[in-house]
């Protein structure tokens, strides 16, 4: 389907924002379980992680979620397809996988958050983790993979780009 182009660049528009969002978000994350890491006070590090959830449920879920469905209609409407070219799939696989990981890795953010919630109420003190920089350092790889695809967009024709160009 073929969109007059204002619409077109209007889509690309929402998709470079929810993607930059989501990039700025993994910033923030991977800035914040560095400090977590690296901090003395157990009062920083339970800061972090109730801090850590929020952003994941209210920032990081919204942007990714937002970044692969304006990517999946942009390739819908344009002329690069949604398995016409190799690296479109590519990108959508890494999109959709690091969704996958965030979402499952909500849960995880909310138990180190309900355990930084117990510590400040006087229960064990809480100690850092890695698994928090160990994510964000793999989800900012992984969106600056796709970047890296979307600015060079290499060459290559999937079996269905090749049909379709033939037709």
């Amino acid at each position: 389907m073929r969109l007059p182009v204002g619409l077109r660049r209007t889509g690309l528009l929402l998709h470079i924002a929810a993607s930059v969002g989501w990039l700025g978000a993994i910033a923030a994350s991977l800035v914040l379980a560095g400090l977590a890491v690296t901090a003395d006070d157990p009062r920083t590090v339970n800061a972090v992680y109730l801090i850590l959830e929020q952003l994941g449920w209210y920032v990081l879920v919204p942007f990714g979620i937002a970044s692969l469905i304006t990517g999946v209609t942009q390739s819908l409407i344009t002329v690069w397809g949604l398995v016409r070219h190799y690296w479109v799939v590519v990108k959508l696989v890494l999109t959709a996988f690091a969704v996958a990981v965030l979402l499952l890795y909500t849960r995880t953010l909310e138990a180190l958050a309900d355990t930084a919630r117990v510590a400040a109420d006087g229960g064990p003190p809480m100690t850092a983790t890695a698994s928090p920089l160990v994510h964000a350092a793999g989800a900012a790889i992984l969106l600056l993979i796709a970047l890296a695809l979307s600015v060079y967009k290499p060459r290559g024709l999937t079996p269905a780009g090749h049909r379709r160009r033939r037709t």
